[in-house]
């Protein structure tokens, strides 16, 4: 198994109730997973202890074979080949488009590091905007900086927070589309956090469902079809 989640319980200070409930979770190697809930369910909070953003009470988090974090160890965030797509994508604004993809491979060498913008940058389809700034372009094309810059490095695994929030309802159908292509041909590990079944349905090979800080159903999108449990409905969640 590629990511190992076990029995992870976190919980913010003066919180009545814990954010994170023992939850678990296994993903495989170049598997994409959509993590479904309304807000306050806790599935930006698991993004954060799995990018080493917050520390847990208890639970271990293994990545490609190594404990990232458990009740003897904790893996800096910087330090656990993670990539992050977030919902503002977090482009640096005074740099261009391939200095913002640039800035994760300080460890490459010039040559190596030159070579790997320009592959990821075909990619995601961007060549010719390298000297752009991120206020010169469309919301899609920020988007597609953001998941280069992600890419780089060669992460582990990449999550995604809301990633398609900011965008209009159109060019989120043909990014999502696109992003489901480049994620599959390069085998690249996957968590999306989303509140969007449409999200879901198209991304994801698998689906897990939180409320209240726990997983409530765990399947493939087919799920989405029908309402969970006696306790929650999917028509709480934002429609399709």
């Amino acid at each position: 198994m590629y990511v190992e989640i076990k029995d992870l319980s976190f919980s913010y200070k003066k919180a009545k109730e814990k954010t994170i409930a023992n939850v678990s979770i296994q993903i495989e190697k170049g598997e994409i997973i959509s993590i479904l809930g309304k807000s306050g369910s806790g599935k930006s909070t698991l993004l954060r202890l799995i990018a080493g953003l917050e520390v847990s009470e208890s639970g271990s988090i293994v990545i490609n074979g190594q404990t990232m974090s458990d009740e003897r160890k904790f893996v800096q965030p910087e330090k656990r080949g993670i990539g992050m797509v977030f919902q503002d994508y977090a482009l640096f604004p005074h740099m261009t488009v391939e200095a913002n993809i640039r800035f994760g491979l300080r460890k490459m060498k010039r040559m190596k590091k030159e070579e790997r913008v320009q592959e990821v940058m075909a990619l995601v389809g961007l060549q010719g905007f390298e000297k752009r700034y991120p206020y010169e372009l469309s919301g899609g094309q920020q988007q597609r900086v953001a998941l280069a810059r992600a890419m780089a490095p060669n992460p582990s695994l990449i999550m995604f927070d809301e990633p398609f929030s900011n965008l209009d309802a159109d060019l989120q159908v043909k990014i999502r589309d696109e992003l489901r292509s480049i994620l599959k041909k390069e085998e690249i590990t996957s968590i999306f956090v989303t509140h969007d079944q449409a999200d879901a349905r198209v991304l994801a090979d698998r689906v897990i469902i939180m409320e209240g800080g726990r997983v409530l159903e765990t399947g493939t999108p087919e799920l989405l079809s029908f309402p969970v449990n006696e306790k929650t409905s999917l028509i709480d969640l934002q429609p399709t």
